[in-house]
């Protein structure tokens, strides 16, 4: 059953625009599946993972092209760069929109292929896993978030659902892969057994250097034990095993490849007292629960990491509220010196519109009380909120709400 995605819309739009589109994010997100979805009659699809047809991808990709006229899906492009030119000259001679359907996981050299063969041609999107309401099926129509008060009432009264704790952790629990998050009958252990080796096999060794698989899933797992924590490539190389250096190589393959999103934090020049280190994030909250070792929705509620995984899912959510949308999430984190911290800046318009995380059914004003840096450096600063699991949207102080985890988009 297919589950109708929030980057159809703007999928479509941008192939109006464009001659090429490529639709990137890690495997098992659903990407060819959406295109498929989507696609014309006349439109045709041409699997990469075809060894005969890689082959002829690779050693002709002139008559490739002889071969399969536009309009063309090919899928797995970074498997035969060659292609890319060809594509360029396709593209120049015909000037029409919409020639060109790829899709591929966003690794270094396809992506350095793409932005010399094709610049000013290709429209890049990005595809995260399943948000909540589009495995719920209602995926049509979703904005990008901002706690404004008028958007949070109205969606307040709107809304009949709740998110309740065993449910909400569930969901975090078994991730936000389609072939998982839309199938309850999918072994999760099996699923993210699969997928790791997979990455492994297929990935991981088209990008770097890999001789011990070991050191590598010590790796993932030093790594997802501190999703929605500042990076410290020190702590994380000492604890995995591994030189800094190639810490620092497979980190990059990892944000490369889709698996983890690193939240830059906010400053300015005008305050030198602000952290400049990156927060690390799982973007699949399953796999990093896999990681971990969790072996059920209720240890992970209650063991250590609870808070952290939560932290993991409300970013997760809110990032594939804009890039399924086709915006850049102008997101950001504070922290200062004296360790006050604000989990999520989102700045739109220079205006900082803060968010803090909690796992807590009883706000209070404490909750929120870091909002006030923002303030006293000069900061301008919107309506923010404090994502929780209470019940209903409410104000509570006079520049900021209490958000339901069940109003995320």
């Amino acid at each position: 059953m297919y589950l109708p995605r929030t980057l159809e819309t703007y999928a479509l739009s941008a192939s109006r625009q464009f001659p090429v589109m490529l639709v990137t994010g890690a495997r098992q997100v659903g990407k060819t599946t959406l295109l498929r979805h989507i696609r014309e009659p006349e439109r045709r699809y041409v699997s990469l993972d075809d060894p005969l047809l890689l082959d002829l991808a690779r050693r002709d990709p002139a008559l490739f092209f002889q071969r399969f006229r536009p309009p063309l899906l090919i899928d797995e492009i970074q498997y035969a760069p060659e292609l890319l030119p060809y594509m360029k000259m396709e593209s120049d001679a015909a000037r029409t929109p919409g020639l060109f359907w790829l899709t591929g996981s966003q690794q270094f050299h396809m992506m350095k292929g793409v932005s010399e063969s094709l610049a000013g041609r290709v429209a890049v999107v990005q595809l995260l896993g399943l948000s909540r309401r589009e495995a719920d099926g209602r995926g049509a129509g979703v904005q990008p978030f901002l706690p404004v008060p008028d958007s949070l009432a109205a969606a307040g009264s709107a809304s009949k659902e709740s998110l309740e704790l065993p449910q909400l952790y569930r969901a975090i629990w078994r991730g936000s892969y389609p072939a998982i998050a839309a199938n309850s009958d999918m072994d999760r252990d099996l699923f993210y057994l699969s997928y790791v080796q997979t990455y492994l096999q297929r990935d991981v060794r088209d990008l770097a250097r890999v001789g011990d698989e070991t050191a590598f899933l010590r790796f993932l797992r030093v790594a997802a034990a501190r999703t929605a924590q500042l990076m410290n490539l020190t702590d994380l190389a000492r604890d995995a095993d591994i030189s800094v250096n190639t810490a620092k190589s497979w980190l990059s393959i990892l944000r490369a490849s889709g698996v983890v999103y690193l939240l830059e934090p906010y400053w300015a020049n005008l305050s030198k007292r602000l952290v400049k280190t990156p927060k690390l994030y799982y973007l699949d909250t399953g796999l990093c629960s896999y990681l971990t070792g969790w072996s059920s929705p209720e240890t992970l509620e209650a063991g250590a990491m609870s808070g952290a995984i939560l932290e993991t899912w409300v970013v997760s959510e809110l990032l594939k509220s804009y890039l399924h949308n086709g915006k850049h999430p102008p997101f950001f984190y504070y922290r200062d010196r004296d360790r006050r911290e604000i989990d999520l800046l989102i700045v739109q318009d220079e205006v900082a519109y803060p968010l803090e995380v909690k796992k807590t059914a009883s706000p209070g004003p404490g909750d929120v009380s870091a909002f006030g840096a923002l303030q006293r450096l000069g900061i301008p600063a919107g309506p923010g909120g404090l994502i929780c699991l209470a019940k209903e949207a409410l104000p509570l102080t006079s520049s900021a709400w209490t958000i339901p985890v069940g109003l995320l988009p």
